[in-house]
């Protein structure tokens, strides 16, 4: 096990930590049945830290006990990492020398995709800076949230094969796809049918994709609802509404079609005052759709929500159901894959010419689109059981400003071509270099040897 050093400061900095969501102290005392709970719990959540070896705030005394020896931890350890039902996988250990103090136990607990059990079979979630114990319904909803549940699958009482069966969206998607299979034989291959005691029920995801209208038999909400709304206020009041919010319906591909065009119509010709300039909203198209599309196929359907998508002023809300499923997270975005909702997402990706791409990367032609348009890239949070995405109508620095803000805040160092190309992500060499040559005619920039090769001008501040 890893034993390192933690200097005063940094020993200071965790005694001053206030315990929350993500960060967590006990007491070496504790038993280790009890600190399962903990760990469980933000394993079920977003994960977090643990420092075992800390007493509360609370405490009178020196709130450093640490273990003597890394053995002294082995039964907090082995009931962590053996008896949690399943496994928590990549949790990171390692013991802190405090010099004289002890050493601290310090655990790192990743957001895991599976639902965590410990050893007495309780499950348990990370609420603010507790632990709440979750039974039943509760559960099923968080696997769910997770993904280690598919909702797509579940039954829908309210439906039946044969409206399925005789519905035009699926009609219209079998000879798209070129089958010569049956209806009901098409939807069982494709997973599309889920037993319900004797029978065999449509769900979630055939509804969704075949239904006349999922909004009606679903029992969870699953509509789109966009919003114009006249400001650039973070909070929006009811009487900056342009008008009363359009709501979407119909299947999956439907929906789509209707944000898109819907999200494009108030684009169209709005504009909005900065100063004393005009400014009129203009998105990339493409970059619009993907973040539209990933908001309908990615969101959970077993929240009783609609995504609402708001057209403000200066920028577009992307608001859907359900935070980041698995081990997904804000940062690993454009990195990791992960469907809450695969068999959806296969059955549109089966299409010719399909709404959505690989898994992924969408985002990233969002991302690169906006980047070509001379807009700053998306922005993401998750807020209570929501995930947003927000698009600025916010320009990103040219490349001339990014070279002087360089050189700016780098008085002595020296920018190429290819460092500016890294800095601003301009992948275009010429481009890089017309800058840099205006910069120089501007007097702004000096090359350091007038008789370098071209391919090896290095410039300097003036």
């Amino acid at each position: 096990m890893e034993i390192s050093a933690i200097l005063k400061d940094d020993l200071q900095a965790l005694l001053a930590l206030n315990e929350d969501h993500f960060n967590d102290v006990k007491s070496k005392r504790i038993a280790p049945a009890k600190l399962q709970e903990t760990f469980v719990a933000f394993a079920n959540s977003d994960g977090g830290d643990v420092y075992v070896g800390i007493e509360d705030k609370s405490c009178a005394g020196e709130r450093v006990d640490g273990f003597s020896e890394p053995e002294e931890a082995n039964d907090i350890i082995s009931t962590l990492l053996e008896e949690t039902q399943p496994a928590v996988e990549n949790v990171s250990v390692e013991f802190l020398n405090t010099a004289g103090k002890g050493l601290i136990l310090h655990l790192s607990i990743p957001k895991s995709p599976k639902v965590h059990y410990t050893a007495s079979g309780d499950c348990y979630i990370r609420v603010n800076a507790g632990k709440k114990k979750i039974k039943g319904e509760r559960i099923t909803q968080l696997g769910y949230s997770k993904g280690a549940e598919l909702y797509e699958k579940k039954p829908v009482i309210n439906s039946e094969i044969d409206e399925i069966v005789d519905s035009e969206a699926l009609s219209e998607y079998m000879k798209r796809v070129g089958t010569n299979l049956q209806p009901a034989d098409f939807l069982r291959k494709q997973r599309l049918l889920t037993s319900q005691g004797h029978k065999r029920l449509p769900n979630v995801g055939c509804v969704l994709l075949f239904d006349e209208e999922p909004q009606a038999t679903m029992d969870t909400r699953c509509a789109v609802k966009v919003y114009r709304l006249r400001t650039t206020d973070k909070e929006y009041k009811r009487e900056q509404l342009q008008e009363m919010p359009r709501t979407i319906n119909g299947g999956i591909e439907e929906v789509i079609r209707k944000t898109i065009e819907q999200v494009a119509d108030y684009i169209d010709g709005a504009a909005f005052q900065d100063g004393a300039r005009l400014v009129k909203l203009q998105y990339p198209s493409e970059a619009l759709r993907e973040i539209l599309v990933n908001a309908v196929i990615h969101r959970d359907y077993s929240l009783n929500d609609d995504i609402h998508v708001r057209v403000f002023d200066n920028r577009i809300e992307v608001q859907s159901p359900g935070k980041l499923p698995g081990y997904m997270s804000i940062d690993n975005l454009y990195q990791e894959r992960f469907s809450r909702n695969p068999n959806i997402v296969r059955m549109l990706h089966n299409l010719p010419n399909p709404v959505n791409h690989d898994i992924g990367e969408g985002l990233d032609t969002a991302k690169n689109e906006l980047r070509k348009a001379g807009l700053v890239e998306p922005f993401f949070e998750e807020k209570e059981n929501a995930f947003v995405v927000t698009i600025k109508h916010q320009r990103i620095a040219s490349v001339e400003e990014v070279i002087l803000g360089y050189l700016g805040e780098h008085p002595a160092a020296e920018i190429t071509n290819k460092l500016v190309r890294q800095l601003t992500g301009e992948d275009d060499m010429q481009k890089v270099k017309s800058a840099l040559q205006k910069l120089r005619s501007a007097g702004h920039i000096k090359p350091v040897d007038e008789n370098a090769r071209a391919f090896n001008f290095r410039y300097i501040k003036s």
